[in-house]
């Protein structure tokens, strides 16, 4: 009986050694988890797995399409290649392996590793090609991984640089279009957080971690990269030719307000003063302002037909009067001003005023218009406001104040100079010649809609009419001669106005900006071109109907061609 109290105590004994021994264990595996967890070795560092892994999901950027859906700007998934220094065994082994396999400098990889030995990412190539991408996909290197980068191409270079812009490294819009429409273009990425183990396997998902990507929109645009081509190459011909500071040209669609191409180029001089300059441009071309909207220019005598309209419709003059411009001496206005023409014809009608560009003409029926008058004919054809054509930096022009307006500004304007206009004012103001008297809203977005909402009426279609027609004389008898086409009759203006000094002490005597502007079919205008060249060598050549004006014809020419619009002087030719 003595002996099962014996059992029991002796029992009771090992069951709390054991249990003490137990407690002691879970203890110092406890105590073994917090000093792995606060001082963990190195050893176990280099092989630990997170249980749970973040993959982004990259979103790409929308593309930019020209209007028959060609790339101007795309975005791809691409791939940089880094190294994780603290794995490395050997950097030079790892740097020949790697330039061998991928064809890169072994000793620039090695310096790479070497200088930023303390880190975890070192950027070996920023952006491997495909079969670079495989070679290391296949390869077994723990020290070497992939990392996605997004990737924006612009297949046509510098001849849509400055209008479609670029993107930065977020592939945020820094300029042009990249930056305007910046909002559709740009995606938003997501992440796929995921349970993995040790060999990274996915154990689980969950829906609730998932956050999915969503792709930027594609905006197609009204440009057509054949016509962006063929006036690219036209004005950058000219103005080296002519050892120009550079040019600009806008083509449109006057029926829709289209803008099918809008090119800008600059041509640095050595020892010329006031030459134009971007200082963007000179880190990148897609960096530069867009000069087609955001620098005015004095138009000259390519004016001279929005004044033309506004005084004949007003009923100040009439088409066949005869007006008493001199015949051999500078014309005087009432206030003792002094006008000079080219070209001397004496006394002639309104009609030969704006066909042979007399200035004289101009300063004579000027006169009969009140202030009022001609403000009001400035800004009816949309000069000193924005076509909102949506491009940042886009200028109003430049309009003498009404407090500052005097006579002498009156004769001015007529004649196109004391006022600034931009190259898609201009070529705004001459589709109401090409349509019906109406001004369209220019587009760059391409829409489902074949028109464009209309701006205003700046004249009647008859005043219209009448002044395309007289524009196609112009082309005949004036000063387009030399920049008519063989294929086509078209109406336009040419214009040589005297380079202002940028300190506004007055006019250089010998340095022009030279521009023609002019449209086609003359019987059913289809394309409305207008070229600016800037301040082009006077000893080879500076008037806008010998300078601007065959760009413009040859931009016609061929654009109506890739169109498929039927030569009109052939049919003309065949009819008779």
């Amino acid at each position: 009986m003595n002996k099962q109290p014996a059992m029991q105590s002796r029992i009771l004994w090992v069951m709390t050694l054991v249990c003490g021994i137990v407690f002691l264990a879970l203890c110092a595996g406890f105590y073994r988890v917090i000093s792995l967890k606060i001082d963990t070795p190195i050893e176990l560092i280099s092989v630990a797995t997170p249980t749970n892994s973040t993959i982004p999901q990259i979103a790409t950027r929308g593309s930019l399409l020209d209007r028959r859906g060609r790339i101007l700007a795309g975005s791809r998934v691409g791939y940089k290649l880094f190294v994780d220094p603290s794995l490395v065994d050997d950097s030079e082994e790892l740097a020949f392996e790697l330039g061998e396999k991928l064809r890169l400098p072994p000793a620039d990889i090695e310096r790479k590793i070497l200088e930023r030995a303390d880190s975890k990412y070192v950027v070996i190539d920023d952006l491997l090609e495909q079969w670079q991408v495989d070679l290391i996909r296949d390869s077994s290197y723990k020290c070497v991984g992939l990392e996605p980068r997004l990737v924006r191409s612009y297949p046509h270079g510098n001849s849509v640089a400055s209008l479609v812009g670029l993107v930065g490294t977020e592939h945020s819009g820094l300029a042009g279009l990249e930056h305007s429409l910046n909002n559709s273009l740009g995606g938003t990425s997501g992440t796929l957080v995921r349970l993995r183990d040790i060999r990274k396997q996915t154990l689980w998902v969950d829906p609730k971690n998932y956050k999915p990507k969503n792709n930027g929109d594609d905006v197609h645009l009204t440009i057509d990269v054949v016509i962006q081509e063929i006036a690219t190459k036209h004005l950058q011909a000219a103005v080296l030719h002519c050892n120009a500071g550079g040019g600009r040209v806008v083509v449109l669609d006057p029926k829709t307000g289209d803008i099918l191409a809008m090119t800008d180029i600059l041509n640095p001089r050595e020892n010329w003063t006031q030459e134009v300059s971007d200082p963007l441009r000179e880190i990148d071309p897609r960096l530069g302002r867009n000069r087609c909207l955001t620098d005015p220019y004095e138009p000259g005598s390519t004016f001279k037909p929005f004044i033309w309209a506004a005084a004949t419709e007003l009923g100040k003059v009439s088409v066949n009067e005869v007006l008493p411009t001199p015949s051999g001496n500078p014309y005087l206005t009432s206030s003792g001003r002094t006008i000079r023409d080219a070209h001397y014809y004496g006394p002639s009608t309104w009609r030969k005023v704006l066909i042979k560009s007399l200035n004289s003409g101009m300063a004579i029926v000027a006169e009969r218009l009140t202030n009022a008058e001609m403000q009001k004919a400035i800004t009816g054809f949309g000069f000193g406001s924005p076509t909102y054509l949506g491009l940042a930096g886009e200028t109003r022009g430049l309009i003498t104040s009404k407090k500052n307006w005097t006579s002498y500004t009156q004769a001015s304007v007529a004649m196109g100079q004391e006022i600034g206009v931009t190259a898609v004012q201009m070529a705004q103001g001459f589709c109401a010649f090409a349509r019906d008297g109406s001004l369209p809203q220019l587009r760059l977005i391409a829409t489902s809609k074949n028109a464009a909402p209309i701006v205003r009426q700046a004249i009647t279609p008859e005043i219209a009419k009448t002044t395309r027609t007289i524009m196609g004389e112009v082309m005949t008898e004036g000063t387009g001669k030399n920049s008519q086409s063989d294929l086509y009759t078209l109406f336009g203006k040419s214009g040589t106005a005297q380079l202002p000094k940028a300190d506004g002490s007055g006019y250089f005597e010998d340095r022009y900006t030279a521009s023609f502007i002019a449209g086609a079919p003359l019987d059913n205008p289809t394309v409305v071109v207008i070229c600016v060249i800037d301040d082009p060598d006077r000893k080879i050549a500076h008037y806008g109907g010998e300078v601007a004006g065959p760009v413009v014809r040859d931009i016609i020419d061929d654009t109506l061609e890739y169109l498929g619009v039927p030569p009109t002087k052939l049919q003309v030719a065949n009819e008779h």
